[in-house]
């Protein structure tokens, strides 16, 4: 591996100065491509759009190596993205605003729409990215086009569509640790009226974690999809697209890995595993995997009638997943003595595990007008039925000491079989969510380049939650501590809610002149109704999750020089969110007992600046650069305190104030917690910086080399909304690097690239280990890419 390191290195590197040194000024340099975006369900120049939106093309993510979704963020400052321990409760944020809590009774904040179908759950957005024609990131909320799980913005992917020209793509790529990577399109007429495109990829990664226990390598991922698509011209002004997707991934994500610990006892289980924040190894007798597999079809429908068209989309998905999350973290085959249940509630618990069985049906039947006049709008209705199943179930074993007049048990010894006490539970959860809407937003020139804006959106949605909390799954368990399950009396329920809801946006934009245009608008977002379909869940007396509300206000403006050799887009923007939708922890590290109940509390609000800039001084080099400020608080009382503060918190009695950002208890032994006033929101770095800069040249007559770098910072986060101390990391900025020659055809094209080029280390999530974490209170376990470690690879593509 380190010879081949070297090999690759050594090549970029002898590449790079022999195009550096063809560098020349040219007086004649290209103009920047004119970039259609749908941000607001109509063609339309990006310049001319009133609102914060960066468009990526196809090409532009392939040059910065970007394969899926989650690597988005390194394209565009704004987004961010958190590491879960699995799909479901992973999560995109926008300007610091994402999700601040996991259950699939509940939306994301950020949608993602693919070809204007939206996902109903945020775990189906993070997928391959393949054969795109570009993604939309529309930073603030956009529920009054885009519906009501849109408070903090929308990532809006359109993939290519059939041409009626007859060629095709492929492309593969190998990079160390077994990385390999496969795309291939192809497209082209059936006849002088219909069209297809069929498109593939396949997808294997070798992980990059070794479990010293199973000597398997964890992390990685084997996946593959295709997607095809056949477009009709039904007659001269309409147009049909019908389109299919599928994709399925198997992957053995995330388990953590230790990164610092200080308890006697969890360094002895986890040896031979010696916990920093370079460490690449686990000792898990038990895998940690997430399998999804998504479904999607859908028929599109344009009817062109002169002045406007009319749309229809039609769509139904499905979507699977299957996983299991241990709680222990550590080699518990066979099971051990770790102090008791006073010290240790349980020894091993491998077996936490579930399913969510999804499937929903839309439908959105719209009309947009044509052209670029005094008046121009969108209006339309919208329909969604969603089903979701979520079965789960845990099992946990603890050790008790041997009686009195036995021999004690040592601590690290293994557990006789008499020692051993079970608890188990499972529970099963149905949803039935029904919305439909009617929206419309327009733009009216009031007087000369003055524009008003106005948009409504007015939804009304309904949801029936039947759950049911089961007894010990075997027999002869106990119930597991902290469920709500009532032995000899009633485990299930049934609850119905529903609201009403109006959202919208008005505001004003100005056209300096073609090439420069400001806007000023405030748009009122909201996020539905919340049910509690998780672990722990309490049917019986069931109650929903109040509906959050967003108030954004926003200042920007676009602008291009005469020449289009630099362009810059700038946007100023204040989002206050209330009735926050979080997760509490209302667990408890002594009794052992792992409980996160979702809760609304409090506000929150982000603030800040982003500038974008594009510049092309000569038909050689290009430069895309990008800059977010966000400060993004949270303001909610009665969280949990970071563990190691708990202890030493003080008692504030029942008629005192309790002081902000402060652990305290309400009495001598009671629960610690803390109300937060200000606090920065988890995964939410106030500073990120992206910076690209591509070089090409000709070489000879019929070829080009070229260099591409990307450049991110990102400043410190803190992981955690509780605020911990230990959860923080730094900031960091990482250098990736493609070099590479292609045919000025671009028939074929060979690439080098180098993935964090100075080896930074950096982490996606950071968090206390769960076993004896009474006692084990500084102990800590993150996750992290693949590329939080330099790495080399290779592309060969080729089209035609």
């Amino acid at each position: 591996m380190y010879k081949s390191r070297l090999m690759l290195g050594a090549t970029i590197l002898s590449l790079v100065p022999a195009l550096a040194a063809q560098a020349q000024t040219n007086d004649a340099p290209a103009l920047l491509e004119e970039i259609i975006v749908t941000a607001q369900k109509r063609a339309e120049r990006l310049i001319d759009v009133p609102l914060a939106v960066t468009a990526v093309g196809g090409d532009a993510l392939e040059n910065l190596r970007i394969n899926d979704s989650n690597s988005l963020t390194n394209a565009i400052p704004s987004l961010t993205f958190q590491q879960g321990a699995n799909p479901t409760n992973t999560n995109f944020r926008i300007r610091g605003i994402g999700t601040q809590l996991f259950g699939q009774g509940t939306e994301a904040s950020v949608s993602v729409v693919v070809d204007g179908v939206v996902s109903a759950r945020g775990a189906q957005g993070f997928a391959e990215l393949a054969d795109i024609e570009r993604v939309e990131v529309l930073r603030g909320p956009q529920g009054t086009l885009f519906g009501k799980n849109a408070t903090a913005g929308v990532i809006n992917v359109v993939t290519a569509r059939p041409s009626d020209e007859f060629g095709g793509r492929a492309e593969i790529t190998i990079a160390e640790g077994n990385e390999y990577r496969a795309k291939s399109t192809i497209t082209g007429p059936l006849s002088d009226t219909v069209r297809a495109r069929l498109s593939g990829y396949y997808t294997n990664v070798d992980g990059y974690v070794r479990n010293v226990t199973t000597g398997k390598d964890v992390q990685g991922a084997e996946g593959w999809g295709a997607r095809g698509k056949l477009e009709w011209d039904a007659s001269d002004n309409v147009n049909v697209l019908f389109s299919m997707d599928y994709r399925k991934q198997d992957a053995m994500c995330c388990a953590s890995v230790p990164i610092q610990l200080s308890n006697a006892t969890m360094i002895s289980i986890n040896a031979p595993v010696v916990a920093s924040r370079t460490n690449r190894q686990i000792s898990e007798n038990t895998d940690t995997y997430a399998n999804t597999e998504q479904f999607t079809g859908s028929i599109q429908a344009d009817w062109d009638i002169d002045f406007a068209t009319i749309t229809s989309i039609s769509a139904f998905q499905k979507f699977n997943l299957d996983n299991n999350q241990p709680i222990d973290r550590t080699n518990s085959d066979p099971i051990r003595f770790l102090g008791g249940p006073s010290v240790a509630p349980y020894s091993a618990w491998d077996y936490n595990a579930g399913e969510v069985r999804l499937k929903q049906f839309s439908e959105e039947l719209r009309i947009a007008s044509n052209g670029s006049g005094d008046f121009t709008y969108v209006a339309g209705m919208f329909y969604n039925h969603i089903e979701i199943t979520r079965p789960f179930n845990r099992r946990r074993a603890s050790c008790v000491q041997n009686a009195a007049g036995q021999t004690p048990l040592a601590v690290g010894a293994a557990c006789p079989t008499a020692n051993l006490r079970w608890q188990s539970s499972g529970t099963e959860s149905n949803l039935k969510q029904d919305g439909v809407s009617a929206f419309g937003q327009a733009e009216w020139r009031i007087i000369g380049d003055l524009k008003a804006i106005g948009g409504l959106r007015v939804q009304y949605e309904r949801g029936k939650n039947s759950g049911t909390q089961f007894g010990p799954l075997v027999a002869g368990d106990a119930i597991l501590a902290g469920t709500t399950y009532r032995p000899g009396g009633a485990n299930s329920g049934t609850f119905v809610a529903s609201d009403w809801a109006t959202t919208g946006k008005a505001g004003l934009q100005y056209e300096v002149d073609r090439n420069f245009q400001t806007y000023g608008t405030y748009t009122r977002g909201y996020k539905g109704l919340g049910y509690e379909m998780e672990a722990g869940a309490d049917f019986v007396n069931q109650s929903a999750l109040e509906p959050e509300h967003a108030n954004a206000y926003e200042l920007g403006a676009k602008y291009v020089t005469d020449d289009r050799v630099f362009s810059i887009n700038a946007a100023a923007f204040l989002t206050e969110f209330s009735n926050l939708q979080v997760q509490a922890n209302r667990g408890d590290p002594i009794l052992g007992i792992v409980r996160f109940q979702s809760i609304n509390a409090g506000s929150s609000r982000t603030k800040g600046l982003e500038l974008e800039t594009t510049l092309r001084p000569t038909d050689e080099l290009s430069i895309n650069s990008s800059f977010t400020y966000a400060k993004s608080t949270v303001n909610v009382d009665g969280l949990n305190c970071p563990v190691q503060l708990q202890a030493g918190a003080p008692v504030v009695p029942g008629t005192s104030a309790v002081p902000y950002n402060t652990c305290v208890r309400r009495t001598a032994g009671g629960t610690a917690f803390q109300n937060l006033h200000g606090a920065t929101l988890p995964s939410s770095p106030k500073y990120r910086v992206v910076v690209s800069p591509r070089y090409e040249r000709e070489i000879g007559s019929d070829m080009a080399g070229f260099i591409q770098m990307n450049v991110s910072y990102q400043s410190a986060i803190n992981f955690t909304i509780e605020q911990d101390p230990l959860t923080r990391q730094g900031g960091y900025a990482l250098v990736d690097l493609t070099v590479g020659v292609h045919e000025i055809d671009d028939r074929w094209t060979v690439s080098l690239f180098v993935k964090n080029l100075f080896n930074k280390n950096y982490f996606t999530s950071i968090g206390h280990v769960s076993l004896l974490s009474s006692v084990a209170k500084t102990d800590l376990v993150g996750t992290f890419n693949k590329d939080a470690d330099r790495y080399f690879g290779g592309s060969v593509g080729m089209r035609f």
